[in-house]
């Protein structure tokens, strides 16, 4: 995997400069999005980012050993006592998104903490007829948050999230305040506040044609050919004999598979690309195989590299699945 991390960079401070008066965070939850918090995190907090969102107790150790604690917010709270007093040893900040999370934070202790508001996305966060309960107003909120169901979209869910938070913002005592992600950074300068989310961006992905121009590909994954081979006429290839070769023909089987996140859903449309020729699939995708047509590459040998086609939204295309997801499901095997 070759991860450019000159576009990872600029694509932070493009996606700060666009926050305009905001400051742009990044999400760094799911090992930076499949990619590496090792190889992500020193570049972000370079590029200038210093604050940063994990969404599980667990991915604070690996981020603490670049930033420190008290950059890092964790999205899903304090769900048990166990998790408060962790908080509270290490110095992470929980985001509280319900009334019992805010109660077991107190009991912990307290302190400095983000707190999540449902204004319509229905997965976490604290509804706007729940605010007023004391144990919420109790809270030491630094950012008090949102997020977005539709920024994606030109959907009026937008303006009546926004609506509500404008809500929830005279309802809580807060020192800032941060709705958009990716997405809701180019919605409009409204939706920015105090502190914005960016996450898929970051890494290359393009929620809204807006960001199409600025943003730049970051994750350039390379598999191996491990076998070159010649098929007769009347050849299956792969598990169920899927393909059958209808003339004689070169191929290369190549260690790739759905191990690796190249999933089964790349199969109808998937190609792998080798000197500027796009090397059609064959057959099934395996565990970690992959079988090409050889046709347009004739110097093709083991050992040789092949590029993955990873431009996100052109990938998404190809491969049926979200952008979101073909960050994310990369394996490990990927150095």
């Amino acid at each position: 995997m070759r991860i450019d991390t000159a576009a990872l960079a600029e694509n932070w401070r493009t996606l700060d400069r666009l926050s305009r008066s905001a400051k742009a965070g990044a999400a760094i939850k799911a090992d930076c999005y499949g990619l590496g918090v090792a190889t992500c995190l020193p570049v972000l907090l370079n590029a200038g980012a210093d604050h940063f969102f994990v969404a599980h107790w667990s991915e604070v150790a690996e981020a603490s050993g670049y930033v420190e604690p008290s950059q890092l917010s964790v999205l899903h709270g304090p769900v048990t006592e166990e998790q408060a007093r962790f908080a509270q040893i290490c110095g992470a900040v929980p985001v509280i998104n319900s009334i019992e999370q805010a109660k077991i934070w107190r009991e912990a202790g307290g302190g400095r903490c983000q707190l999540m508001v449902d204004t319509g996305i229905n997965r976490l966060g604290v509804r706007l007829q729940d605010l007023a309960d004391p144990a919420i107003q109790a809270l030491d909120v630094d950012v008090l948050m949102s997020h977005l169901a539709c920024a994606d979209e030109d959907s009026p869910m937008n303006a009546r999230q926004l609506h509500a938070f404008k809500t929830a913002l005279g309802a809580v005592r807060h020192k800032s305040a941060s709705l958009a992600n990716s997405a809701g950074i180019v919605i409009g300068p409204e939706y920015h506040r105090d502190l914005t989310r960016p996450g898929l961006a970051l890494y290359g992905g393009i929620p809204r044609p807006e960001l199409a121009d600025v943003i730049r590909q970051v994750a350039f994954p390379e598999v191996m050919a491990i076998q070159t081979h010649e098929l007769t006429a009347g050849d299956t290839v792969g598990y169920n004999a899927e393909f059958t070769a209808v003339r004689d023909m070169r191929v290369a089987t190549v260690s790739l598979g759905y191990a690796d996140g190249f999933l089964r859903s790349w199969n109808d449309e998937g190609w792998l690309e080798f000197g500027g020729q796009k090397l059609a699939l064959l057959g099934k995708i395996s565990m970690d195989m992959v079988v090409v047509d050889c046709t347009e590459a004739p110097d093709l040998s083991a050992g040789d590299w092949l590029n993955v086609p990873y431009f996100l939204p052109d990938a998404a295309q190809q491969s049926t699945l979200s952008q979101y997801e073909l960050l994310t499901v990369l394996g490990q095997r990927f150095g």
